[in-house]
């Protein structure tokens, strides 16, 4: 028994990890409507990452306290290089919410990855969620003034990144093949070029493509946009989804490179 625990944590070392945690249905009696569309994005992930390398583990339609609970044993689990979150679910500013309707606030998940087990190790949130009842009609604005994020920015442990799906205040859409956010996220990782390009040069692409090849459509939000929002404390260049051999080598990239390195770095819808 001893071994089989050993062997298990020494292969959970050697590779990189993705959980997944979406909540598609809402506990009787929550005033929050299902979401068509959350258990594509679900086996899109899966499908998409495990192709990558990735440890790939779901969890759906968890509460607030399960949601915690399980975020604080991921924090102390073994990775190699990089570990990947998903949450999916509706939110407001700062939260998303339980299958028990309670809000999941986000500053604390990202605290629990501030510890020495995911020290050095790169962190990515993916936040499929509103923040806000706002629609974005597209139109450019200076948002320097905007000191929403502030706050979250401190909470984000360092060599920690999150994507969310859209700026503060906004909503993000949600449609029965999946959302605009993460379909895009896979469709950009199948695409060659883009699973060897630094993370953040990937999430300029992906912000990019939402931004403007995708407009609502229907009566209700016909014309709105969607403009994803990146949060970043890395201290490195991040490689996470890099293909073994390509541009580095038969060893291939690892998930982290220090940023002095020499190289380039090539390498009708719902609100959800």
């Amino acid at each position: 028994t001893k071994n089989r625990l050993r062997s298990s944590v020494n292969m959970l070392k050697g590779c990189n990890r993705a959980v997944l945690v979406s909540v598609a249905q809402f506990d009787p009696g929550v005033n929050l409507g299902r979401r068509p569309g959350a258990d594509k994005d679900t086996k899109t992930l899966h499908h998409t990452l495990s192709k990558l390398g990735f440890k790939v583990d779901i969890h759906s339609d968890l509460s607030g306290d399960e949601i915690y609970q399980l975020f604080l044993k991921e924090s102390r689990r073994p990775v190699k290089d990089c570990f990947l979150a998903v949450l999916s679910s509706h939110g407001d500013e700062g939260c998303v919410f339980g299958a028990d309707g309670k809000p999941v606030q986000l500053c604390r998940l990202f605290s629990y990855f501030d510890n020495e087990n995911m020290e050095k190790k790169a962190k990515v949130f993916l936040v499929q969620a509103c923040r806000g009842a706002g629609l974005d009609d597209g139109v450019e604005v200076d948002s320097a003034g905007d000191s929403r994020d502030f706050s979250q920015h401190l909470s984000v442990p360092v060599d920690t990144a999150v994507m969310y799906a859209t700026p503060p205040g906004y909503g993000a859409f949600m449609h029965p093949l999946g959302s605009v956010f993460l379909q895009t996220f896979c469709t950009l990782l199948k695409e060659d070029g883009n699973r060897n390009l630094e993370l953040t040069r990937l999430m300029t692409r992906l912000s990019h493509r939402v931004a403007y090849s995708f407009q609502a459509k229907g009566r209700k939000y016909a014309g709105k946009k969607e403009m994803p929002c990146l949060v970043t404390r890395l201290t490195r260049e991040v490689f996470p989804f890099a293909e073994p051999g390509k541009d580095s080598g038969a060893a291939g990239p690892s998930a982290t490179s220090l940023l002095d390195t020499q190289h380039e770095s090539t390498r009708n819808p719902s609100i959800s």
